[in-house]
C-alpha cells in the first residue's frame, strides 16, 4: 500500500476516543469475549481480524493473514493503514499504546475513523492485549517502523522506531494466557472457516492461513464476493437455475448487497450480516428482505396469470421454499440487540432492504422470464405440499396422535416422570430393543424400538413425515411437536441416545436420525440432548465368561493387548513369537460383534447403556453451514457429491462390513 495514504486518509489520533480503562478484563474476560473457553480463546483472533477487516471496509486494506506460530502464538497482518503513532492528546501516551491499553478506544466512537465497522464496542485489540501472556506490537507507517512489548496488558517499554519501511500495516502477536484460558490450542479449521467467510463478504481482500507447526497454508480470494458466497452454499444441490442473483446499491448512507438462488431443497438457507458479523436470529434486514421477496413473487404470479383470481397468495414460507441467500448490509451506526449482536435493529434498514431487494428483483423476474416461471412454480409445488402437510398435520392433531395424551405402543417407557433424571434410548430393531427392556434401568431408561429405516426427510416434506410411523411415535415420545407447533419445553428426557449396530446399516440409521434432529428439532441438538451409545467391537474371553475384556475400538484393542502380553512376559510366561497375540495376552477366543443382537440383555446393560460403564458420544453442531452441507452431501437427491465423498473418505475405513 502507498506509503503517504494515512495522511491522506484522515486517520490520526484525533480519531481516537478514550471512554474507560482496561482494568475490568482480566477480572471478568466473560463479559468482553464470552467465555475462556475454546470459543473465548479463537475470539481473540476474530477481534484482531475483524479490525482488518474494518480497514478492508473503509477502502485500506486488502490483505489480511493470519499465521499460527509454531511455539503456540498468532500472528495477524494485515496492510491497511497502521495504528497511528503520534501522542494521543487525552493520554499523552502514544496513539498505539492507548488503543492497546485503555478499554473502549478505537477508531470506531468518534464518527470519523470508520464510516462502517464490524466492531461494536471498539474494544478488539485491547482486550487481546489484557488476555495475552506477551503481545508484540509493529506498525508500518508513514515510511516507519514502530514496534512495542506487552506483559498482560503492561507495556515492557515506550513505542520506538525500529527502521524504515515502504509498507503501511500493523501486525499483532500474541500468546494467550494459559492462566485465564482452559486451553491455548487453536483449530486450524476454525480459524480457516472464518477467513473463507470474511474473504466471501469483502470482494478484493485477500484472506490467507498458516499453521507453522503443520506447514498446512490455504488462502482466499473472491471477486464474486456474496455471489460466490450463494455459489458455494449450493455445491451439491439441484439449482432452478444456474444464474445467481445480485444486487449492490447504497441509498442514504446504508450498502445493500443481496444475493439469491434457488435449489431444489424444502428448507431455506439464508443468512444475514450487518457490517460483515453474522446475524443468526435475523432483524431489521432480515424482515425487509422478507416482505419484499414475498411481495414481488406474488405480483409477478398475479400480473403474468400465474395465481388464479380466486386463489390465495403465497405465503413467506412458500416463497422461500429452496431458497439460499446472503443478506448483507453496511451501515454507519449498527445496533444491535445484546453484545452477541445476534440481531439487527436499526429501524431505517428494514425500508432501505425491502425497497432495493423489491425493485431490483422485479427487474429480474422481468428480463428472465424463463427463470421467473421456474421460481414461481416452485413456490406453487411449495404452497401446494404446504396444504397438504397442513391438512396431514390437523388430522393427526384431530385423532390426538401427537398431543402427548398416549405414548406410542412399543414405547417402554421410564418410571421416573421427572426430564432431568430420564433418558430414551433410539434403538435399531426388535431384537436389540427387546433385550435392551429386559436389561435397561426401567426407572431413568425408556426404550424406544425402531422398524428398519427411518425415513430420510432430506428428501420428504412434513406429509410424508406424518404418514411415516416410526417419525411420528418419535416425535410423540420426545413430547415437543413438530415445526409450528415445536416447543423444546415439552421434551421429556434430557438425554437421547442413539443405539443401533457398529455396522454400515447402524451407521446409516444413526445419520439418518441425525438429519431429522438436525432439520427439524436442532434446538434439542443445541441443548446438548442428542447422544450415540458405542457398542463394544469386540470381546476378548478368558477361561471363564466374568473375565471377559470389552473393547470399543481398534485402537483400545492394541493397547490392552499390549499391556496384557507386556504384564505375562513380566510374570514369567513363556512367550514365542510365533504365537497369535490374543493367547499371549491370555485370551482364548476373541469375539468380534457386529450387532446389539448378538449380546444377551446383561451385557447389553452393562457394556453399552449402564452409566457407569458406558461410552456415550454427544453429537454437537458447532458450525451450522457446515453441517448443512454435510447433510445435503450424504442425504441429498445429488448423487455425484455423495459419491465423490464415499471414495475421498474409504481410506479412513479400518472395519468394512460387506
Amino acid at each position: 500500500m502507498a506509503e503517504g495514504k494515512a495522511k491522506k486518509s484522515g486517520y490520526s489520533s484525533e480519531q481516537i476516543t478514550v471512554l474507560e480503562g482496561l482494568e475490568p478484563v482480566r477480572k471478568r474476560p466473560g463479559m468482553y469475549i464470552g467465555g475462556t473457553g475454546i470459543e473465548g480463546l479463537h475470539h481473540l483472533v476474530w477481534e484482531i481480524v475483524d479490525n482488518g477487516i474494518d480497514e478492508a471496509l473503509a477502502g485500506h486494506a486488502n490483505r489480511i493473514s493470519v499465521v499460527m506460530l509454531a511455539d503456540g502464538g498468532i500472528k495477524v497482518i494485515d496492510n491497511g493503514r497502521g495504528i497511528p503513532t503520534d501522542i494521543h492528546p487525552k493520554t499523552g501516551k502514544s496513539t498505539v499504546e492507548t488503543v492497546l491499553t485503555v478499554l473502549h478506544a478505537g477508531g470506531k466512537f468518534g464518527g470519523s475513523g470508520y464510516k462502517v465497522s464490524g466492531g461494536l464496542h471498539g474494544v478488539g485489540v485491547s482486550v487481546v492485549n489484557g488476555l495475552s501472556e506477551r503481545l508484540k506490537v509493529v506498525v508500518h507507517r508513514d515510511g516507519k517502523t514502530f514496534e512495542q512489548e506487552y506483559a498482560k496488558g503492561a507495556p515492557l517499554a515506550d513505542l520506538k522506531v525500529t527502521g524504515k519501511t515502504d509498507k503501511s500495516g500493523t501486525e499483532i502477536t500474541f500468546y494467550a494466557d494459559t492462566s485465564i484460558f482452559e486451553s491455548v490450542q487453536y483449530n486450524y479449521e476454525t480459524i480457516l472457516d472464518r477467513l473463507r467467510h470474511a474473504a466471501y463478504l469483502t470482494k478484493g481482500v485477500h484472506t490467507s492461513l498458516e499453521d507453522e507447526a503443520t506447514g498446512k497454508r490455504y488462502s482466499f480470494y473472491f471477486e464474486g464476493g456474496i455471489q460466490s458466497y450463494v455459489k458455494h452454499l449450493n455445491v451439491g444441490r439441484e439449482v432452478v437455475d444456474d444464474d445467481i442473483f445480485y444486487v449492490d446499491k447504497t441509498i442514504k448512507d446504508i450498502q445493500v448487497e443481496i444475493s439469491l438462488q434457488y435449489t431444489d431443497a424444502y428448507t431455506e438457507t439464508i443468512k444475514a450480516f450487518a457490517n460483515n458479523v453474522l446475524n443468526p436470529d435475523g432483524g431489521t434486514h432480515m424482515t425487509g428482505f422478507r416482505a419484499a421477496l414475498t411481495r414481488v413473487i406474488n405480483d409477478y404470479a398475479r400480473k403474468q396469470g400465474l395465481l388464479k383470481e380466486k386463489e390465495e397468495n403465497l405465503s413467506g414460507e412458500d416463497t422461500r421454499e429452496g431458497l439460499t441467500s446472503i443478506i448483507l448490509v453496511k451501515l454507519p451506526d449498527p445496533q444491535f440487540e445484546g453484545q452477541t449482536k445476534n440481531k439487527l435493529g436499526n429501524p431505517e434498514v428494514r425500508g432501505i432492504v425491502e425497497q432495493v431487494l423489491g425493485e431490483y428483483l422485479n427487474y429480474y423476474l422481468e428480463e428472465h422470464p424463463g427463470v421467473a416461471r421456474k421460481i414461481v412454480g416452485k413456490a406453487l409445488l411449495a404452497a401446494r405440499a404446504r396444504k397438504a402437510a397442513r391438512a396431514a398435520r390437523d388430522n393427526i392433531l384431530r385423532k390426538g396422535i401427537l398431543d402427548g395424551a398416549s405414548m406410542p405402543g412399543k414405547l417402554a417407557d421410564c418410571s421416573n416422570k421427572d426430564p432431568k433424571n430420564s433418558e430414551l434410548y433410539l434403538v435399531e430393531g426388535d431384537s436389540a430393543g427387546g433385550s435392551a427392556k429386559s436389561g435397561r434401568d426401567s426407572k431413568s431408561q425408556a426404550i424406544l424400538p425402531l422398524r428398519g429405516k427411518v425415513l430420510n426427510v432430506e428428501r420428504a416434506r412434513l406429509d410424508k413425515m406424518l404418514a411415516n410411523n416410526e417419525i411420528v411415535s418419535l416425535i410423540k415420545a420426545l413430547g415437543v411437536g413438530i415445526e409450528d407447533s415445536f416447543d423444546k419445553v415439552g421434551l421429556r428426557y434430557d438425554r437421547i441416545i442413539i443405539m443401533t449396530d457398529a455396522d454400515v446399516d447402524g451407521s446409516h440409521i444413526s445419520t439418518l436420525l441425525m438429519t431429522f434432529f438436525f432439520r427439524y428439532m436442532k434446538p434439542i441438538i443445541d441443548g446438548g440432548h442428542i447422544y450415540l451409545a458405542k457398542p463394544p467391537l469386540f470381546e476378548l474371553i478368558r477361561t471363564g465368561r466374568k473375565s471377559s475384556v470389552f473393547i470399543y475400538d481398534e485402537d483400545q484393542l492394541d493397547v490392552v493387548l499390549d499391556v496384557e502380553i507386556a504384564k505375562r512376559q513380566k510374570e514369567g510366561a513363556k512367550v514365542t513369537g510365533d504365537a497369535e497375540r490374543y493367547k499371549q495376552a491370555g485370551f482364548v477366543e476373541q469375539k468380534r460383534y457386529k450387532g446389539l443382537g448378538e449380546m444377551d440383555a446383561d451385557q447389553l446393560f452393562e457394556t453399552t447403556m449402564n452409566p457407569e460403564k458406558r461410552v456415550l458420544v454427544q453429537i454437537r453442531v458447532e458450525d451450522a453451514e457446515k453441517a448443512d452441507a454435510i447433510f445435503n452431501k450424504l442425504m441429498g437427491s445429488e448423487v455425484d457429491p455423495r459419491k465423490s465423498f464415499i471414495q475421498t473418505n474409504a481410506k479412513f475405513v479400518k472395519d468394512l462390513d460387506i
